[in-house]
């Protein structure tokens, strides 16, 4: 029997306008308590590439990265049963609430790092006025990544009047 694992708690505030949810933390992102923890994931170099700044490698500086840029983070499973870092074992998972972001930040577009992530979400937030995209998963087991896609996006969600 597996075990409940518990999520990360939301990164946003009162500026967040997109919010950028990914399925559920990696092995390696929980090692090290904070998203997109492992090396080989493209998340936080595409980020530092789009708004052309070096972000650093603790949590904290990503932290204030992010909310420095309008970015909120967090994850559509608030806790499951995984297997590894596989997002096709995530099981008798619980979506997370999402709602307590929107009464916060004005959030203009939420953009869903990866096709589970996507078919989570649609699930429970399917109907939402907000603006959702599915966006290629910038872990390093997807080949079909394509930063230009999530540039398009960021550009947007970030610059639109």
């Amino acid at each position: 029997m597996s075990d409940i694992i518990q999520g990360f708690s939301p990164v946003f505030d009162a500026r967040s306008e997109v919010l950028i949810l990914g399925s559920f933390p990696s092995v390696k992102s929980r090692e090290v308590s904070f998203y997109y923890g492992n090396r080989q994931n493209r998340f936080w170099k595409m980020l530092s590439e789009f708004f052309g700044e070096a972000i650093g490698e603790d949590a904290e500086s990503r932290r204030k990265f992010v909310l420095a840029h309008r970015v909120a983070l967090w994850d559509i499973v608030a806790e499951c049963e995984i297997v590894g870092s596989s997002d096709a074992s995530i099981k008798c998972y619980k979506i997370a609430e999402i709602g307590k972001v929107f009464a916060i930040a004005p959030i203009r577009s939420v953009l869903l790092n990866g096709k589970r992530a996507y078919e989570i979400f649609c699930e429970r937030y399917g109907g939402v006025q907000t603006p959702y995209f599915l966006m290629p998963s910038t872990s390093p087991a997807n080949p079909r990544y394509d930063k230009k896609i999530w540039f398009s996006a960021l550009r947007n969600a970030l610059h639109a009047e």
